[in-house]
């Protein structure tokens, strides 16, 4: 919003919301009655390939959008360092709007002006007028209305609503008030009116015009620099006619210069081309990929979660992760990205963040949490897990944490082939990579053999001279829940799979003098045999009558349960995966997370179903690990000093989530 709003400065259809596409139906019907009606020579191509034209313009941006946030979250040629937060995401969410202004003006144009009906597909000197006439007149009244637009009288009431964006991404090309699209609408119709009223315009001069536009703009509007410095080698005069991302990052930081459209030569004959733009252009070019200190490696949840990446859908991946109705829609994309990541082998970058000089990054394997489940997968998975450790310790990285399914990953392939009652098993031959997580399985299981894999140890035994420190993240993550729980509780209910988190978490409510109870015998046996590994004088008890008010709950925990839960029941997860909010009369925490500090910059997405700025404990364990500079591992069966992680993450800034209500 500008600082001082001008009359028409919201949409007509602000009010609508999401159902703001209906303004479209009209004509979309329509078409789709005019093509089943008629015969092929009586159909207008212009008017049928109108709205595929429109859907192929968000396509179009999606691409920039996707690839502007994977190059900046490498770091190379990228221009601006300072991140982007959830205040530019939400003002920003509104870019199709343009889309939906264009499409409407250009059906009412259709149906109102002469000479559009039957209009050829090409025409030369249609294509070499609509170039000329935006090279000239176009460019210059650009320049000056862009002028006009930063005396403080429009720029307080419209264009400030643009420049509140100084880290550009493609789509603040189009973030402007309603009144200020208007204006631009009626220039970039005149190549197009001209067109028309002379006879000499065609569907490939005005549908090209206008994704000429587009693609400049998003190009333009990108936080790094891909323009390469040849092209103006062998074409000198190119700088006069077409701009770069460094041209415009300029304009968005230094306000005064730059006011150029595309065609920069405008600039260069009034005196306003920003003398440092050589400069800043050369940089960016040799700019270096980012090298983290510390790296959080995750994986993708469901299929239809690749929307909520932040390389995905922006507007959803700021909220939480929940499932929309309308991404069904894409059930294509979605299907080919399923194929693609069962053959697709390589983590990605998703994410970077910087805070007190640490360099953060994001990495995910391609793989969905069905996958880590299956038991074909296992080996290809593991593979990917260790490679990425591989890597990030060549690059030098400080801190690996291991979140999700990553951090206790095992193989489970040959495990239904042991007798059940087998105590002791014995290993022959060679051992492989099966081999160890196979023996770390039957471990886990309860029977004896070497604890080789369990929460990432088999990659620290497999690789000796590691100099990268491996966290899973266990000890923060079991202090996170011992601080939600209420204080004066005398006794909490373990429900759920049980796993390294649960166990070391009832450890410590034993020494508290918190009863630890389960409501299922072989839990309670598993439990307890767990409990006198860790403290001997640890016990838990079995309960049948579910009348604790606070649960601890793992996966796995049942509808059936949760419906025998008592009015008020508070639910914390000990699991990376909270469990279904059934109960509109309990109370449910999130997954073990931490609010991240206002200083941690560059947070636009939120971490899965996450609120906004919330990390998952593991995350916030690699981080403090390496902000302390804690030369140990955290994985396997050890776990690092309780208070000792808790109180570095306050001291660093990281604080509880707010008490459910």
């Amino acid at each position: 919003m500008a600082s001082k709003p001008g009359i028409l400065t919201d949409w007509p259809w602000k009010s609508l919301g999401s159902f703001k596409y209906v303004i479209l139906a009209p004509w979309v019907l329509h078409t789709v009655y005019t093509s089943m009606t008629k015969d092929g020579k009586e159909i207008d191509s212009l008017y049928v390939l109108l709205f595929p034209f429109l859907l192929w313009r968000v396509l179009h941006n999606q691409i920039w959008i996707s690839l502007s946030r994977y190059r900046t979250a490498k770091g190379n040629n990228r221009i601006v360092d300072k991140g982007i937060e959830f205040e530019q995401v939400d003002r920003e969410s509104n870019w199709d709007d343009q889309i939906l202004l264009n499409g409407l003006l250009l059906y009412i144009g259709y149906m109102i002006l002469p000479g559009v009906m039957q209009m050829p597909f090409w025409r030369t000197d249609g294509v070499l007028l609509t170039i000329l006439l935006h090279a000239g007149p176009v460019e210059f009244l650009y320049y000056w209305l862009h002028r006009a637009l930063h005396h403080h009288y429009l720029y307080s009431r419209y264009h400030s609503h643009h420049h509140s964006s100084i880290v550009t991404e493609p789509i603040t090309s189009v973030i402007h008030p309603f009144a200020e699209h208007l204006a631009y609408f009626l220039l970039f119709s005149i190549p197009i009116l001209a067109g028309i009223f002379m006879g000499r315009s065609s569907i490939a001069a005005i549908f090209g015009y206008i994704t000429y536009i587009d693609f400049m703009n998003n190009m333009g509007h990108c936080n790094f620099e891909l323009i390469p410095k040849m092209l103006f080698s062998i074409f000198p005069a190119l700088k006069y006619l077409m701009y770069t991302p460094s041209f415009h990052s300029l304009h968005h930081t230094q306000f005064r210069t730059n006011y150029s459209l595309f065609m920069p030569f405008y600039d260069y004959i009034y005196g306003t081309m920003d003398k440092s733009l050589d400069a800043l252009y050369e940089k960016s070019l040799i700019r270096p990929e980012e090298l983290p200190h510390v790296v959080h490696l995750t994986h993708l949840v469901t299929p239809k979660s690749i929307y909520h990446l932040r390389l995905g859908f922006a507007s959803l991946a700021s909220k939480p992760y929940t499932s929309k109705w309308y991404v069904w829609v894409m059930w294509p994309v979605t299907y080919f990205y399923m194929m693609l990541s069962w053959t697709y082998s390589g983590t990605f970058i998703l994410e970077r963040n910087q805070f007190d000089k640490l360099n953060a990054q994001l990495w995910v394997v391609p793989k969905f949490k069905r996958q880590y489940l299956k038991k074909i997968r296992n080996e290809s998975i593991n593979n990917l897990i260790e490679e990425a450790i591989l890597k990030a310790d060549e690059r030098g990285v400080k801190v690996l944490s291991l979140g999700l399914l990553n951090q206790s990953y095992i193989c489970f392939t040959y495990i239904n082939y042991k007798p059940k009652g087998t105590i002791q098993v014995l290993f022959r031959g060679n051992l492989t990579k099966v081999a160890y997580f196979i023996a770390s399985a039957f471990c886990q299981m309860g029977t004896k053999g070497d604890r080789l894999n369990c929460y990432g140890e088999l990659y620290i035994r497999r690789n000796p001279n590691l100099k990268i420190k491996v966290v899973d993240g266990t000890s923060l993550a079991v202090a996170v829940v011992l601080n939600c729980i209420p204080k004066g509780t005398i006794q909490v209910l373990f429900r759920g799979n049980l796993t390294k988190v649960a166990y070391f978490i009832a450890s410590a409510l034993c020494q508290m003098g918190t009863k630890v109870a389960t409501s299922h015998k072989d839990e309670y046996e598993k439990l307890n045999k767990e409990l006198k590994n860790i403290e001997p004088e640890s016990e838990s008890v079995l309960s049948k009558s579910y009348t604790e008010k606070v649960w601890l709950v793992g996966d796995g925990l049942t509808k059936e349960e949760q419906l025998k839960a008592s009015k008020g029941t508070l639910f914390i997860p000990f699991s990376q995966f909270p469990p279904k909010r059934l109960r509109k009369d309990c109370f449910y925490y999130t997954a073990p997370a931490m609010m991240s500090p206002k200083s941690f910059q560059n947070v636009d997405s939120c971490e899965n179903w996450l609120p906004r700025r919330a990390m998952s404990a593991s995350r916030v364990a690699g981080v403090i690990h390496a902000l302390e500079g804690w030369d140990v591992d955290e994985c396997g069966n050890t776990i690092f000093d309780l208070q000792k992680i808790w109180e570095a993450s306050l001291h660093h800034g990281f604080r509880p989530l707010r008490i459910p209500t």
